[in-house]
């Protein structure tokens, strides 16, 4: 948005479009490095978040809160609202969250006078660190004090395949919005975009029964049910789903921005310059 209203006021011919993008800024956490092993304390992790903050400060209000799939009217699939207030660190009562965060990590041994540190890596971009600041800040309220550690682009990856961390902070977009491209690549057991680690075979069990469905209405049942299931277990926290801009002078024609996805659309076999 700022970057946005820059070009806005530089070039005000400019035409630009705001759409959401289908990646959204998740948490991730190494649910075999203790202290985060255990999924109380990963319960409590997940009811610090204050989803409208990260909107509200990092995009002026320009984004969305969902769980792993793309939040409607764009998101075919996502949840309705009335469903995610149920979820853990959803219900907007932010203060009654971290109540009973508090709660979960006093009875971890943890508190005022024994506070729980730990790096919070993320890669050294600015899109993964501002938001890092933010998170650190709301793990303060849980007795949590995040040490902000920044990687290098081509370290990051391997770092995170190796599961060499603790607390991260990642963006994960999709290549389309449909439940088979976002639920096997990022928590189906074994997958290499697994990152965390996260294993049910229940749930894969699930992702198969959905796929397989032809009535779109039983499948979507099905989908926020597993949508439901994986943001209760925090398999990975989702904090925000993204929008982002694109300008073009106006002799650019026929760009159409897609709404679904950061990745497609960028062909141009429609686009034509008017001069």
């Amino acid at each position: 948005m700022p970057l946005m209203k820059n070009i806005e006021k530089e070039a005000p011919n400019a035409v630009c479009d705001l759409e959401p993008t289908n990646q959204s800024t998740n948490l991730i956490v190494n649910r075999d490095a203790p202290p985060f092993d255990d999924p109380e304390i990963r319960r409590a992790m997940a009811l610090a978040l204050d989803r409208k903050s990260f909107v509200d400060i990092l995009a002026e209000g320009q984004g969305d809160i969902g769980g792993a799939m793309q939040p409607p009217p764009q998101g075919v699939w996502g949840m309705p609202a009335e469903m995610l207030r149920t979820l853990p660190g959803y219900d907007p009562d932010v203060g009654k969250n971290r109540d009973q965060a508090r709660e979960i990590m006093e009875k971890a041994g943890y508190g005022p006078g024994k506070r729980l540190a730990v790096k919070v890596s993320i890669r050294n971009t600015p899109p993964f660190r501002d938001p890092a600041v933010i998170l650190i800040d709301q793990l303060r309220d849980i007795y949590i004090d995040g040490e902000l550690e920044t990687v290098e682009t081509a370290n990051w990856f391997p770092k995170v395949y190796r599961k060499d961390y603790k607390i991260g902070l990642n963006l994960t977009g999709a290549g389309v919005d449909d439940p088979d491209a976002q639920f096997y690549e990022n928590y189906a057991c074994g997958s290499d975009r697994n990152y965390t680690g996260y294993c049910n075979p229940a749930i894969d069990k699930l992702f198969d029964q959905q796929s397989m469905e032809r009535d779109q209405q039983k499948r979507q049942q099905l989908v926020w049910e597993i949508d439901r299931k994986l943001q209760e277990d925090g398999a990975r926290p989702i904090l925000y789903h993204n929008r982002f801009a694109t300008c073009w002078q106006p002799q650019v024609k026929g760009l159409t921005i897609m709404a679904n996805s950061l990745f497609n659309g960028w062909r141009m076999e429609d686009v034509w310059l008017d001069k």
